[in-house]
């Protein structure tokens, strides 16, 4: 492979001198209150809106994980990314009841929903969840990326993982706790353009390498291209059949794809994170009005399919290229002694096709595209965090807290989060395990908060007692599974088969999301309506149920036609991509 080449260098210097401008220009002027710092002033315009959702969402983990099952599974990760739908829910549904509402953070909207203890129990759950995820996640695949690219660069005795980490997580640490989402939104918008630009050259230079579109599908094969097939046990038919006989029921458990799972888990994770994750939809709160947050999420919407033709297109180039012997290089670190696909090593897939196939100074700005997703991913989160501890928990200890002071503890918050992400390298340089194992923990703790932000906004008769027992029981239910799972996952424990605690661990991690889902769903039902109904004068505006006739006047007059036509543009593209890749 070849290495980065002085010009590229280059140009990755060029990208953080640029990324810093950007953020200095941005907060030039001292920030001074809570609404600059945590939401920007609420003055952003659509399009940095939807880049930032968009920049935040995709971090390196979504680029080397996409381009990992592109290579060894072809499309069927795009159904996550078809799930770009769930961001016009976001824009049509709920930014009214957001926007209404003139909330920081989403757990603040449970408490003018419900009560301040929903609010803080899911304050709490939100800044774990981060730390263990988005924060170790994000810098794991960071790692995989400085790996593959600088592998011989140390410093100090410290790898090219240690010094690519360090570099990017200070970096942008320094930013988002200098400037908060002002900085965090401006700087996602110009790195959005840079990751869609640098990994679209991959997939162009990528088919140029191998001989077109056409050779890639002859190569690949039209199961490469079948969304629908990864989605049932192999030697099945690729329909949406429900699977009966007794010898193919183990496949209810540890299954790579389910179409049950798909069709009704995916969903309600997706929406999820698409419209309660203080994570995304901060950056919509911090949109001017409402016209703006929802045509900023119908751009991100269409940021959204991007990730098809420019993450999980290469990995399957990658793999065409290995297989095809186009690529010798790239076959002898992602195929064995007998030409298959070694499993372990395919999340190298789009590192290595910078590192084969781009020429000089395209490298260096893929490259760059790269850091790009991983700063904005970490800044995202860096700022969410701040938002959650200083505005839902040490503001309610100390709610006479000046605006000045409310901006000082955020960047302390900041500061932490920082720490906490320096701290997590060692915990996680080179542990596969821990990288697979944490994607499930959204899919644990997803369904009670989908439950109490949807139910509790379409439904005005379900009350602040109902949405605490469906907290506390769906999260019980998940930390019950964590328990289980963790043994297994880092040290390799083994539970006796059959033995209830193997079951749990066996069980498809969507299914028991759906177990989650619908314990959950059922509690804040049944606890609503066996106790009191709540105050419907307190919750105006905050449900459907609850609406006025001047909330419903001001929401109409926010959209245009144009608004309508885009927006059904998006899902006219969704369906033409189900329809294309059916094999």
């Amino acid at each position: 492979m070849t290495p980065l080449h002085t010009i590229d260098y280059i140009l990755i210097f060029l990208y953080f001198a640029v990324i810093l401008f950007i953020a200095f220009r941005v907060v030039k002027k001292n920030e001074q209150t809570s609404d600059d710092y945590f939401l920007a002033g609420r003055n952003l315009g659509w399009f940095v809106v939807g880049a930032s959702i968009f920049a935040s969402n995709i971090g390196s983990e979504h680029i080397v994980g996409l381009a990992g099952s592109g290579a060894t599974d072809g499309v069927a990760l795009a159904h996550y990314e078809l799930h770009a739908w769930c961001l016009l829910v976001l824009g049509w549904v709920l930014a009214p009841f957001y926007m209404r509402s003139k909330i920081y953070t989403m757990p603040e909207f449970l408490e003018k929903r419900f009560n301040s203890t929903a609010r803080w129990v899911l304050s709490v759950i939100s800044l774990v969840a981060y730390v263990l995820t988005k924060v170790a996640v994000g810098i794991f695949a960071g790692g995989i990326v400085f790996g593959v690219l600088m592998p011989d660069v140390n410093f100090l005795g410290l790898n090219s993982f240690w010094l690519g980490s360090i570099l990017v997580i200070l970096l942008t640490g320094f930013y988002t706790m200098v400037g908060g989402l002002k900085a965090v939104a401006y700087t996602e918008a110009i790195q959005s353009v840079i990751l869609i630009m640098g990994s679209a050259l991959v997939t162009w230079f990528g088919l140029e390498a191998l001989g077109g579109w056409g050779e890639l599908k002859r190569i690949a094969g039209s199961e490469m291209f079948n969304l629908w097939k990864p989605l049932v046990p192999e030697g099945m038919d690729g329909t949406w059949a429900p699977v009966k006989t007794d010898t193919e029921m183990a496949w209810y458990f540890n299954s790579n794809y389910p179409w049950l799972g798909m069709l009704i888990c995916a969903p309600i994770i997706g929406m999820w994170y698409w419209c309660t994750d203080q994570y995304i939809v901060q950056r919509m709160l911090g949109a001017a009005n409402l016209t703006e947050a929802r045509r900023g999420t119908i751009a991100a919407s269409f940021f959204k399919l991007l990730p098809v033709f420019i993450f999980i297109i290469p990995g399957i180039i990658c793999f065409a290229l290995a297989a095809s012997g186009k690529s010798p290089e790239i076959a002898n670190r992602l195929l064995d002694a007998d030409g298959n696909m070694i499993a372990a090593n395919a999340q190298q897939a789009f590192p290595l096709m910078v590192a084969s196939i781009l020429p000089i100074g395209i490298r260096g700005i893929v490259v760059a595209g790269l850091l790009a997703a991983l700063m904005s991913s970490l800044a995202g989160v860096f700022n969410a965090s701040s938002t959650l501890f200083t505005m839902d928990l040490y503001s309610k200890f100390k709610p006479n807290t000046s605006e000045k002071d409310l901006v000082r503890i955020g960047r302390i918050a900041t500061g932490v989060m920082i720490v906490i992400g320096l701290l997590w390298i060692p915990v996680i340089q080179g542990s596969r395990g821990l990288y697979d194992y944490l994607q499930g923990v959204q899919a644990y703790l997803a369904p009670p908060i989908f439950v109490v932000f949807f139910f509790g906004i379409f439904n005005k008769r379900l009350n602040a007692k109902g949405c605490l027992a469906a907290l506390l029981v769906g999260f019980a239910l998940g930390l019950f599974r964590l328990f289980i799972d963790t043994p297994v996952t880092l040290s390799g424990h083994s539970y006796e088969e059959g033995s209830f605690f193997w079951v749990m661990n066996n069980i498809f991690f969507q299914y028991y999301s759906l177990i989650i889902f619908f314990v959950s769903a059922i509690t804040m039902i049944a606890v609503s309506y066996a106790t009191e109904a709540p105050s419907y004068e307190k919750i105006k505006g905050l449900t459907f149920g609850t609406v006025t006739a001047e909330n419903i006047e001001d929401t109409k007059a926010s959209y245009t036609m144009k608004d309508v036509l885009m927006s059904i543009l998006v899902v006219v593209l969704i369906i033409a991509a189900y329809l294309y890749f059916n094999g």
